[in-house]
């Protein structure tokens, strides 16, 4: 996928990777159309990385509906919006349950579905979705985030391999925790010593190239997937091994 003149679409433009995101792909040449929840801020990346702004709430179905025809026709879909939750399962407010399942799962899956018959239709396109390790292996305390990503990777794998054949590619980009706000706004902060959160821009570049290299996955840094792939083959030592690193 050739990202110079593509209209590329992305949510969650506002926070760190998503304006990280727009600013990559902007450099690359591409035709941008962000959109959050916060208007003067997603005026302010706009006004940085260029493209019109569109201020919507994905969580909202008929919003989705607005954005798609407002819009027009899009090249490359970015999922970048979400929200994160850190504190044992029992004291999470069901109101907070629901909103990160209709921020996470249910929003970029009812935007692709409604993006994706134009795709097929001019036999062309891409769509990322932004997971996390999380989503790959599991975390404590974070259990409904990290279910609501592992419902984004599988739905990745699910969707490319139902688009294979066709001019539609599926990126799937698998951060490590990332050095933004994400921490802050799920109200603690990252109090990890390893991994080392890693920046925004890096995670942005990875996700550029990855449409580009037309990649299925990008893994940032590249050697998380190594728990990944331990999880897979060896779930039961990977267990053990959480359970003495965590």
């Amino acid at each position: 996928m050739e990202l110079a003149g593509s209209t590329c679409l992305v949510t969650g433009a506002t926070g760190g990777i998503g304006r990280a995101a727009a600013q990559a792909l902007a450099a690359r040449g591409a035709n941008l159309v962000l959109t959050g929840r916060n208007g003067p801020a997603l005026a302010d990346v706009a006004s940085a990385a260029g493209g019109r702004a569109i201020e919507a709430d994905l969580a909202d179905h008929a919003a989705i509906a607005e954005l798609v025809e407002e819009v027009g026709p899009v090249d490359v879909l970015v999922n970048v919006a979400g929200a994160g939750h850190l504190g044992p399962l029992e004291a999470m407010p069901p109101d907070r349950l629901a909103e990160l399942v209709a921020v996470n799962v249910t929003a970029p899956l009812a935007l692709t579905a409604a993006v994706l018959p134009g795709m097929l239709e001019r036999d062309r396109g891409h769509v990322v979705f932004v997971g996390s390790v999380a989503g790959r292996v599991g975390r404590r305390r974070e259990a409904v985030y990290a279910a609501t990503k592992a419902a984004i990777s599988v739905f990745a794998d699910s969707l490319r391999a139902e688009l294979r054949g066709t001019g539609v590619g599926v990126l799937l980009v698998t951060p490590g925790p990332v050095s933004t706000t994400f921490f802050e706004h799920r109200g603690a902060p990252y109090d990890r010593t390893w991994p080392r959160p890693v920046t925004a821009d890096r995670v942005a570049a990875a996700l550029a190239d990855g449409i580009e290299a037309g990649a299925a996955e990008v893994t940032i840094p590249r050697w998380l997937s190594l728990p990944v792939r331990v999880r897979a083959a060896a779930p039961g030592v990977f267990r053990v091994l959480a359970a003495r690193f965590d």
